[in-house]
């Protein structure tokens, strides 16, 4: 696993195109998320404050290495993303695995919540269940459908869109709903599979939902803090029955 790489081949080419030139003769595709991805992320990292604290960094690390090795088996596709694990002091940030591996973690976030090794396992595996799930891509295939206009347009402009246009985010509300559910259920699983008892990993939505402030507040891209919990715990208690914990 690379911890700190270079940009790939690919997101080295897209980094020589200007943003007009890449515009949608076709759909948008997985490679092309990641080498957006890749430019993305060095840009982020570039701004913040990143890997200040050692014994903190080594600790992510060290759990999102059993992830990774975890999420190669369940998701072949993975095994050959360069990894990238990165943590900040920023408050502002939580954490995030952006397409093709690259993960950041915020030292504040993780403190404030008091998370255990499991819980911060399980925050890893829901950020790691979005890129390898591809969430990115579907949400730009969806933007797609929804509003085939766009096909036309640099997909940098799209890829802005998603984050930041009000009416195409209260059209893909729904889907990236059911995306965070999807993270939260596979997250478990990933977790799981890689070796973590199931009940602490519901630990994660206890804390979480404690620290949010407004537990059965649920918005319209985003399930309550107190769901999330429900479903974690129901899954916690139906994965602790099956004696059978990391199938290849």
């Amino acid at each position: 696993m690379a911890m700190i790489s270079t940009l790939s081949r690919m997101a080295l080419a897209v980094a020589m195109l200007s943003p007009a030139a890449i515009v949608h003769a076709e759909p948008p595709t997985q490679e092309l998320v990641v080498a957006r991805a890749a430019i993305l992320y060095a840009e982020r990292i570039a701004r913040l404050r990143i890997d200040r604290d050692d014994r903190f960094t080594a600790r992510v690390r060290r759990i999102a290495a059993g992830l990774i090795a975890r999420a190669g088996r369940d998701y072949p596709d993975t095994a050959r993303w360069q990894w990238e694990i990165h943590t900040t002091d920023d408050p502002d940030q939580n954490a995030d695995c952006m397409a093709g591996g690259k993960i950041l973690v915020s030292q504040s976030y993780v403190e404030r919540l008091g998370l255990i090794d499991a819980e911060l396992a399980m925050l890893l595996a829901h950020e790691i269940e979005h890129a390898a799930l591809q969430h990115n891509l579907k949400e730009y295939q969806q933007a797609l459908r929804l509003d085939p206009g766009w096909a036309q347009r640099p997909f940098i402009e799209l890829e802005d869109a998603v984050d930041n246009d009000r009416r195409l985010m209260s059209r893909l509300a729904p889907s990236n709903y059911e995306q965070e559910q999807e993270a939260d259920r596979e997250g478990m699983l990933l977790a799981w599979r890689a070796g973590w008892p199931a009940a602490q990993l519901a630990g994660y939505f206890r804390k979480m939902a404690r620290e949010s402030g407004w537990p059965n507040h649920a918005k319209p891209d985003y399930p309550s803090p107190s769901s999330r919990l429900r479903a974690a715990r129901a899954q916690a208690a139906t994965l602790q029955k099956n004696p059978v914990q990391a199938a290849d």
